[in-house]
């Protein structure tokens, strides 16, 4: 059975994308074979990855709208270990589309459900927004990963989206993957003060690895590539493979 995480927060610019990115290519690299499902309409992580756009004959809104297989629109990547569920700018439309159709809070977890291919872990590149696709992405998860600026707005902001993931985790057995800071800057005083604030609120829930703001790993996208292939020896690509070694030993202790 693979283990789903979405990753989600709906504060824009947290480096969700990134995340997704970045930590699917690194459990990647450690031998996992890892889905990533892009269901945020930017479509980043299909651009990310490397794959053309305009090229693609399906994507996951025809997933969601019009029952396509998910195995139907898989798309390799240069990494040997991981696959992606692209999708494009289309995907805006399905928010208005699914309001419409059956189940549709649970459409990415029905066409899950008679996925054949089996994965270790897949993991879900929500949108900024607590919008359909996101409470989608939820239901399918099994548990939620939260990539957070350290700043005090963001804050403000993961009480919104803690009150909604509580909800979800009583109705649909939705766990708390974890915390992650990102974008972290060591320098300031700030930082400090938002991890002590979190780690009050999650506990042990709260990663120790930290991502560092790097130029690397905002340039790597623009090349189709995670940062482990982009720049192998950088700051960037050294956090990623400890954030997916944290990651893969806490599996190990659950």
């Amino acid at each position: 059975m693979s283990k789903v995480i979405a990753i989600a927060n709906q504060k824009g610019g947290v480096g969700k994308t990134t995340t997704a990115i970045n930590l699917s290519a690194s459990l990647a690299s450690l031998g996992q074979e890892c889905l990533l499902i892009d269901m945020d309409p930017q479509s980043n992580s299909t651009s990310g990855l490397g794959v053309n756009k305009n090229a693609l004959e399906k994507t996951l809104y025809d997933v969601l709208i019009d029952d396509v297989s998910l195995e139907d629109i898989l798309q390799d990547t240069e990494m040997d270990w991981l696959d992606v569920a692209p999708s494009t700018t289309d995907l805006s439309g399905a928010e208005i589309d699914l309001v419409t159709l059956k189940n549709r809070e649970k459409r990415l977890r029905l066409s899950m459900e008679k996925f054949q291919k089996v994965y270790k872990y897949i993991i879900i590149d929500c949108p900024p927004s607590l919008g359909l696709l996101t409470i989608n992405s939820l239901i399918a998860a099994d548990t939620v990963l939260i990539p957070m600026q350290c700043e005090f707005f963001a804050l403000e902001g993961l009480g919104q989206l803690s009150k909604t993931i509580f909800a979800l985790m009583q109705e649909y057995k939705l766990d708390l993957e974890g915390v992650l800071f990102t974008m972290f800057d060591t320098r300031t005083n700030l930082a400090g003060q938002v991890v002590d604030e979190v780690k009050k609120f999650f506990n042990d829930k709260v990663y120790e690895t930290k991502i560092p703001r790097t130029i690397k790993l905002a340039e790597a996208p623009s090349f189709g590539k995670p940062v482990i292939l982009y720049d192998p020896n950088g700051r960037g690509t050294q956090s990623y493979l400890d954030l997916a070694k944290e990651f893969l030993s806490k599996q190990d202790q659950k």
